[in-house]
């Protein structure tokens, strides 16, 4: 883990429902969150929104902060990782008053020359998340021969917590005793961690080594690894990231993570999504020619249906469709599933 920091996190806009990077690094990273930058709730308090993350004041811009900040993070992950212009006086702001920032875009903010400049001027650092370190190459095909019992999360859809739903198997398993390691593939869980390879930023062919180099780095240090999966295989933009994850990772089980109502894919809402059942078979038989697997477990997001006894109906229908046991991680509880696997 990195050292714990104060943290200022930008979320215009977005925050709570769209700022799925701040959720997870203020529910799962070991930093303080100042404040959360969000114009559109500025005044009020992160609790005001959602409780599921530690309290925080709310504010319009980052020059509207008064406690002392050393790192600026960007809470949002867009499709297509951009940067929208409307984020800059508040990275300008951060930089001149020397705090560090972290990014986790395709925007590489290292490769803007005012931040770069101002950043070598104020003594500043840039953290760009998602830049792969050199030297990644193909896939060796060895996953398979680490100590460790390799977990991958996968999922219906983007965006549906299969990260969440790899911290909380990783805590769960933790607290039942089994020596759990975490294996981070994007750029919120590199947050959480610091470390990780963000796959989906690696040349294609190479996407499945990235997997592997950290698998056969942490094979022997655990006993189960869980792999943070991302995107889908239904995709029509991710499901070549979701394919190499897979293959890399030589998984010998799965966990199928799904948001209940969620019927059309995130961000091309003229693509509807397959019946939840034909998931399972869509996994194992992509898997199985490189290494047989089997979806064990489910994870359910209810975070939409307010009340506890219909959301429990819901983790048992969505249990009953793929075939295996299943629970909402967040809202109930990970150990019921942990056995499982």
């Amino acid at each position: 883990m990195t050292e714990s920091r104060r943290l200022a996190i930008l979320a215009h806009e977005k925050f709570p429902d769209r700022a799925k990077t701040a959720l997870g690094v203020m529910r799962y990273s070991d930093d303080d969150t100042v404040a959360v930058i969000d114009r559109d709730t500025a005044g009020s308090r992160v609790h005001d929104h959602t409780e599921t993350v530690p309290d925080a004041p709310i504010v319009g811009a980052f020059e509207d902060i008064n406690e002392e900040v050393d790192t600026l993070l960007i809470g949002i992950a867009p499709i297509g990782g951009g940067f929208d212009e409307s984020w800059r006086p508040d990275v300008r702001a951060a930089l001149e008053a020397g705090v560090d920032v972290v990014a986790g875009l395709h925007y590489f903010l290292n490769e803007d020359e005012e931040f770069a400049t101002l950043a070598a001027e104020h003594g500043a650092d840039i953290h760009d998340v998602r830049e792969p370190h050199a030297g990644i190459g193909v896939a060796e095909g060895r996953s398979d021969e680490i100590d460790a019992e390799v977990v991958l999360t996968v999922g219906t859809d983007c965006s549906v917590g299969k990260m969440t739903a790899t911290c909380e198997l990783v805590t769960a398993a933790r607290e039942a005793g089994i020596d759990a390691g975490f294996i981070p593939t994007g750029q919120t869980g590199i947050m959480i961690a610091g470390w990780g390879n963000p796959v989906d930023r690696v040349v294609s062919d190479f996407t499945a080594g990235a997997v592997g180099e950290m698998l056969l780095e942490k094979g022997d240090e655990h006993d189960v690894l869980f792999v943070e999966g991302q995107g889908s295989i239904v995709h029509p933009a991710y499901s070549a990231v979701t394919c190499g994850i897979l293959h890399g990772s030589m998984a010998d089980k799965l966990v199928l993570c799904h948001e209940a109502g969620r019927e059309v894919v995130h961000g091309y809402e003229d693509t509807e999504l397959p019946p939840v059942s034909e998931y399972v078979d869509l996994y194992e038989s992509l898997a199985n020619p490189v290494h047989e697997t089997e979806v064990v477990a489910g994870a359910l997001n209810t975070k939409d249906i307010e009340d506890d006894a219909a959301a429990r109906e819901a983790v048992g229908a969505f249990s009953e469709q793929i075939g295996a046991p299943a629970t909402d991680v967040v809202r109930f509880d990970a150990a019921e599933i942990v056995e499982e696997l």
